[in-house]
């Protein structure tokens, strides 16, 4: 898996819109773990919910191109 020099939603590793496996490829963990770790979080925090932040990053992070991969 290829390392991003940014951070992007990721184009692999996805099941909503990549913005955990983003995440996950940014920091080089796998991505299965970033998503139960945000869940964890989310479950946890009754300040702020899960999704809206989910939605946010959706919002800003930036889709990453093919050249992102090489």
């Amino acid at each position: 898996m290829a390392k991003l020099a940014k951070l992007h939603r990721s184009q692999n590793n996805r099941m909503i819109a990549g913005v955990m496996g983003g995440i996950a490829e940014y920091v080089g963990w796998s991505p299965t773990w970033v998503r139960l770790l945000f869940v964890v979080i989310s479950t946890m925090s009754a300040a702020v919910p899960g999704i809206l932040i989910y939605i946010i990053l959706w919002i800003i992070m930036p889709k990453a191109s093919s050249q992102s991969y090489q």
